[in-house]
């Protein structure tokens, strides 16, 4: 079903865990299919210096957790709000047709992750 690439994140993820000095928490759920997805940024200067991920889901929600939270480092807040699901499944060099949603809730997560920290900025 999964293809080498998502296993070998799966099975080596990366970022897994909360960051206690996070300033930005954006957490999505599916009910339909179970997925739950948190993740964590430490933003300075508009730049994103940490990123990690909570999920609780199947393989492809784990791998597109790991995979997002090491394509965030380094971006700009501006960059991560255009982060997509196409750029994650790409990186994971594609994902099974009924996973896709996994790539779409992380992307999610993160656009609430960035915005959290966006409003306590302000």
């Amino acid at each position: 079903m999964y293809n080498d690439k998502v296993l070998e994140v799966f099975a080596s993820r990366k970022n897994a865990g909360e960051i206690e000095n996070a300033n930005g928490v954006g957490t999505v759920g599916n009910a339909s299919c179970g997925d739950i997805m948190k993740i964590f940024l430490r933003i300075e200067d508009n730049i994103i210096k940490d990123a990690s991920f909570k999920t609780f889901g199947c393989a492809a929600a784990v791998a597109t957790s790991s995979v997002a939270t090491e394509m965030l480092k380094g971006l700009t807040v501006e960059q991560a709000l255009n982060l997509t699901n196409a750029q994650v499944v790409e990186a994971l060099e594609g994902l099974p047709p009924q996973k896709i949603h996994c790539s779409v809730l992380v992307e999610e997560a993160v656009k609430e992750a960035v915005n959290d920290y966006l409003k306590k900025r302000d």
